[in-house]
């Protein structure tokens, strides 16, 4: 299958489960100031999302120089991550029914872009400006770290490099390549962005759960399937899954310095305004 259906089919179920999530988690109340308020919501998030989708831009088009400084360097790591962890990938196969492939199929191509869009759009609506904040530049960190990584390094995942791990997805539903290819090559192992970004989405969500409580349940439900299928679709290995929970971890971290710096009124020093669910040093909602 080409990439054209693939891609309008992964779209498709993305604004389902959109859709789906915005009808549990919202109340029409969120919904109906943020419209009323709408200009005021987007130019105030409008500069992290421009510089979120510059650099996701820049990304594509320097994809292929990345590519040839990588191999120009040629600094191979698999070897290394297979000695540190062996055929850990190939017992989770081993392990795990058959009969759960289709399951984490979906997680790994349906469930990963569903956790990235639907988290913004939730603190949009729900007017959790200084989360869409972090959240966005939670991602753009994730982004900025794993393509460094991504042109540094070398790394072939457990279905290339071990013989006893299958390429689970990509045996039973071939077309899902074409898709994961348009975005990545091969080598694009560690760290694992799946892991990472998925991991950001649950500790904002963990953050914000006094605003969002129903989305806190979902998107770890999500998250945790994404992070699994990643191992046992014979794609990452467990290295990169924790190398990705620590990047995860660390991008959360600074987005909240950096927004908080971001944000903080010019000439005032760091006091702080209050304490969003005992992590950000700032409050929340705006209205």
């Amino acid at each position: 299958m080409a990439l054209g259906p693939v891609l309008l089919i992964t779209s498709v179920a993305v604004c389902i489960g959109l859709v789906s999530t915005c009808w549990i988690c919202l109340e029409r109340i969120d919904i109906q100031r943020t419209v009323a308020d709408f200009k005021a919501h987007f130019l105030d998030a409008a500069p992290y999302v421009a510089a979120a989708l510059l650099f996701f831009v820049a990304k594509r088009a320097t994809h292929g120089y990345s590519l040839r400084i990588s191999h120009a360097l040629d600094w191979d790591i698999t070897s290394e991550i297979f000695a540190v962890e062996g055929a850990l990938v190939a017992a989770v196969q081993r392990v795990v029914p058959e009969v759960t492939l289709e399951f984490f199929t979906v997680m790994y191509m349906f469930g990963f872009p569903y956790l990235l869009v639907t988290a913004p759009v939730l603190y949009f609506f729900v007017g959790a400006r200084h989360s869409l904040k972090k959240l966005l530049v939670a991602y753009l960190l994730n982004y900025v770290v794993g393509s460094i990584c991504y042109t540094l390094f070398i790394a072939y995942g457990p279905r290339i490099h071990l013989a006893s791990v299958d390429g689970l997805m990509y045996d039973a539903y071939p077309q899902t390549q074409s898709l994961t290819a348009a975005v990545s090559s091969n080598t694009d192992v560690f760290p694992s962005l799946h892991t990472s970004l998925a991991v950001v989405v649950v500790l904002l969500a963990w953050q914000s759960r006094r605003h969002l409580p129903r989305w806190l349940p979902i998107s770890a439900f999500v998250a945790v399937s994404v992070v699994f299928s990643t191992m046992y679709l014979g794609i990452h290995w467990a290295v990169d899954v924790v190398a990705g929970v620590v990047l995860a971890v660390w991008s959360v971290i600074v987005a909240h310095r950096l927004v908080d710096w971001i944000e903080r009124p010019a000439g005032r020093d760091a006091a702080v305004d209050g304490t969003e669910d005992g992590i950000s040093s700032s409050t929340d909602l705006d209205d």
